[in-house]
């Protein structure tokens, strides 16, 4: 993945944004294929991020958590890609409830791939299908939590939200995974897979 040049960064801040942002861009790829749930689309995302964060390398500042101000600027450029892509599945009467500020979490199909084979081999495919039924707001800040391991104060920082909305939508969100798998788990055929993942 190529970052272009900002004719205002010097030589010397190319090579400092090198060593403190691309470090974390393992991480970053993961956390937007979790999202996107697509490897097109994460790359695109994961490019995106880069170039925004490039841009605005001289209002970081040195020294502080790098790793939170990257994920703030992926969540950011999720949030505005969920939006354009809402907008285009919406018929034009459900578009002014968008402009009133609708939430655009279910919208996303997941779209098979073989790319997603790598990840779903990585963390057990229930899980991964567990983790994909989560609506996008509670799947966010379950990812950051319990897969980036952020704290709950560096997720609120990244999804500009209060800690007391963090906590709410982790909880939320775990309870939610946890029946998910439960589900999955005893399933009708008579087949208790609890062994397998636990």
């Amino acid at each position: 993945m190529r970052v272009g040049v900002n004719p205002v960064v010097t030589r010397d801040g190319r090579q400092e944004f090198e060593q403190v942002a691309l470090v974390h861009m393992d991480n970053l790829f993961h956390m937007a294929l979790r999202l996107c749930r697509n490897r097109a689309d994460a790359e695109d995302l994961v490019e995106e991020t880069y170039l925004r964060a490039f841009r605005r390398f001289d209002q970081f500042t040195p020294g502080s958590n790098s790793r939170a101000w990257l994920f703030t600027i992926l969540h950011n450029t999720f949030v505005n890609w969920m939006k354009r892509k809402w907008r285009q599945v919406l018929e034009p009467e459900e578009a002014k409830f968008d402009r009133l500020g609708g939430e655009p979490s279910e919208v996303m199909a997941t779209i098979a791939n073989p790319e997603e084979e790598y990840f779903k081999r990585l963390v057990d495919a229930d899980l991964v299908r567990a983790l994909e039924q989560l609506p996008v707001r509670f799947r966010e800040v379950v990812l950051l939590a319990d897969f980036e391991q952020c704290s709950y104060k560096e997720i609120a920082q990244i999804c500009r939200v209060p800690l007391g909305t963090v906590m709410s939508r982790l909880f939320r969100g775990r309870q939610i995974l946890r029946k998910a798998l439960e589900r999955q788990l005893h399933r009708p055929d008579g087949i208790d897979r609890g062994a397998q993942l636990f």
